[in-house]
């Protein structure tokens, strides 16, 4: 008979199929610790199965558009905080895109971001970023930024310019394609939440080497929103090159 540790191992090793026909032949098997482990695979199995339903759900836009074309999903990052650029992702994903966990970016860790950023870009079939910088913030205010950082993203894009829109709330301005803005989209589009994920993951990426440059504002962890130690690092040092005039005069 193997041994608890034997059997923990054959089934790590083990995969799909495989992996199955060795729980069926394990459930036979009475020892608290082999219980344990087949339960343990079970409860995995119906993690996966309700995320494979729930991303089927978010797939509703993407099916019922389906017939126009290339669908892209638009979203940005950065519109709240004190510092650094507004950034905007586009993302065409495959019709077929078995992608999972994909969500609003503020729903998931970082470290999950940062894995499904580098799948969505291995996948997806385009993917554009822009950016409005905090100087074009203050000149044109934040809303006119964003649609400019959005603008750029939708011309980043690597193949011919998409048959739909699909955005997180907003229409914007001076786009000839036609859009679908969906309130809260970012957790009801897989279109919309890659492109979440990847402007938020650009983003905080970009503000992570300023706090290279720029060690005493703390960039890196507050990712320039307004958290205390942030305002009073504002305070002791004075604005920096890339904070918001028009977000911070009221901290100064």
């Amino acid at each position: 008979m193997k041994t608890i540790r034997e059997i923990k191992e054959e089934l790590q090793a083990a995969s799909g199929m495989e992996r199955e026909k060795l729980l069926e032949l394990y459930r036979e098997d009475t020892r608290s610790g082999v219980v344990s482990l087949v339960k343990k695979y079970d409860r995995e199995k119906e993690l996966l199965e309700k995320e494979k339903q729930r991303i089927e759900d978010m797939k509703v836009y993407e099916n019922t558009y389906s017939h126009v074309g290339w669908i892209c999903g638009i979203d940005e990052a950065g519109r709240g905080p004190l510092a650094g650029p507004v950034v905007a992702g586009a993302v065409i994903l495959p019709e077929d895109s078995k992608i999972l966990w994909l969500n609003d970016s503020k729903q998931l860790s970082a470290k999950k971001r940062e894995k499904l950023y580098d799948v969505i870009m291995e996948e997806a079939i385009s993917v554009g970023v822009g950016y409005a910088s905090p100087a074009r913030i203050d000149e044109i205010n934040i809303l006119q930024a964003t649609y400019e950082a959005m603008r750029e993203a939708i011309s980043k894009l690597a193949v011919k310019p998409p048959d739909l829109l699909l955005n997180d709330a907003v229409t914007i301005p001076e786009v000839v394609v036609p859009q679908v803005p969906i309130i809260k989209g970012d957790a009801k589009s897989v279109s919309i939440a890659a492109a979440s994920i990847i402007a938020k993951v650009t983003r905080d990426r970009l503000m992570a080497e300023y706090d290279k440059i720029m060690p005493e504002y703390g960039f890196a962890s507050h990712k320039g929103y307004g958290s205390k130690s942030h305002i009073e690092a504002i305070r002791q040092y004075g604005p920096s090159p890339i904070h918001r005039a028009t977000f911070i005069k009221n901290f100064l």
